[in-house]
């Protein structure tokens, strides 16, 4: 059911992203505004033609579009998000720290009355609300100071993303057109999120909830207002309220991992019967439920059986690595003891995307066909080294390791040596 109601709720992106690509047909010229050519000025024209056709006021097409000039520095965040250049161990401890969670209790009492409410219509628990406030802006004090116009629609003038960028700048253009937001209160993050939450327009335009019932929704000042439109967003993406994220896990020493494929989901009694326990080494939860495994790390690290709510998770921010810091975080600020890394686990060293690229392609090369080598470590470079390891007897845990950057170049060269 958590499947289901993901999928229906992305129709309307989906349709967004069809309407796009609709008026780009109809007016080929307008769809240089959602393809980087190097030339902000016919960009910045491209997108006052689509806004115009899209039925915006001469305000919007000419007064807010005019003022609009590009950030460089967007660009190279964009290239460099600390998901894609940090290991795990590395990813954690930088942001589920002591403070986050000595001062995520102290948002939990003080507004204890609020999460109550909104526990109560939501159905989402209060220390996922502070996990994700904590995370997004340290509760607050870094809800970030770029133009969120400038850095939407220089991403949306940049070929790597310029479809999902330029629908936000257009669900932007909305909300100043029909006064939700003003212009002097967008300021946030490179990627154009706001507030204490950081929603992108998207989310705000279909979430925003007026949470202290002041008239208006404001979730750059009103605490109250953001956490509300966090729930209400939670609620409304899927999030089942009698269900965890996931659980770190403990795996056996002669762990089956090549039983397991990686981004498949499994019942929780088939973990079970491969002897997965529960981190304090209980059995696991004979509750019915579907899980996955996520090694974050590959076998020498920890381990996570993720269930239905972490997607949920992953909507917020499409990275595993956000999304078990949320959980780890949301588990501290309710007295767990959370994730316990070891100092052979924190010294493990990031691989460069050159190198990823370059064992991509090799394993493209060896038909372990994953696609375009980009240097991210997804679902599709995750099964080429898995099925890479099953077939030279390594430990198929789907970690791009040294064991697997060494034997790829072996095979590589070996086949080179073939007559």
């Amino acid at each position: 059911m958590v499947f289901l109601k993901l999928f229906v709720n992305q129709i309307s992106y989906v349709f967004s992203i069809k309407k796009l690509f609709f008026i780009c047909s109809l007016f080929p010229s307008l769809a240089q505004a959602v393809i980087a050519n190097n030339n902000f000025a016919q960009c910045k024209v491209n997108l006052a033609e689509l806004a115009e056709t899209e039925g915006f006021s001469p305000y919007i097409t000419q007064t807010v579009i005019d003022g609009i000039s590009p950030i460089e520095q967007v660009i190279s965040y964009d290239k460099k998000q600390p998901e894609f250049t940090q290991t795990f161990e590395q990813y954690i401890k930088a942001r589920v720290t002591s403070y986050h969670v000595r001062v995520g209790k102290q948002k939990l009492k003080q507004h204890e009355e609020l999460f109550d409410s909104l526990e109560k219509e939501y159905g989402v628990p209060r220390e996922y609300l502070v996990s994700f406030w904590g995370l997004e802006t340290v509760y607050g004090k870094h809800k970030g100071k770029m133009s969120i116009i400038n850095s939407l629609a220089t991403l949306a003038c940049d070929e790597r993303r310029s479809e999902f960028f330029t629908l936000e700048l257009l669900d932007l253009f909305t909300l100043i057109e029909t006064k939700q937001v003003t212009t002097k209160q967008l300021q946030g993050s490179w990627a154009g999120a706001m507030g204490h939450m950081q929603f992108m327009p998207s989310s705000f335009l279909k979430y925003a909830v007026d949470g202290d019932n002041d008239g208006k929704v404001d979730v750059w000042q009103s605490e109250i207002d953001a956490l509300t439109t966090a729930a209400n967003y939670l609620n409304k993406i899927g999030w089942q309220p009698k269900e965890r994220w996931g659980r770190e896990v403990n795996l056996s020493d002669s762990f089956a991992y090549e039983q397991i494929a990686f981004d498949q989901y499994y019942p929780t009694r088939y973990f079970k019967e491969l002897g997965v326990k529960k981190s304090n080494n209980q059995p696991l939860s004979t509750y019915d439920i579907e899980a996955e495994l996520y090694l974050p790390s590959g076998h020498k690290g920890p381990a996570f059986l993720l269930y239905p709510n972490f997607n949920v998770i992953m909507t917020w921010n499409l990275s595993k690595s956000y999304a078990l810091s949320v959980g780890i975080l949301a588990n501290k600020l309710i007295g767990a003891s959370g994730l316990k890394l070891s100092k052979k686990q924190t010294k493990v060293k990031p691989y460069s995307v050159t190198k990823m690229k370059n064992l991509q392609n090799q394993l493209n090369t060896l038909e372990f066909e994953l696609g375009e080598p980009d240097g991210i470590w997804g679902p599709k470079t995750r099964r080429a080294i898995r099925l890479f390891q099953i077939e030279h007897q390594l430990i198929a845990d789907g970690y791009p390791n040294d064991d697997v950057f060494s034997t790829a170049n072996s095979v590589i060269n070996e086949s080179k040596k073939a007559p």
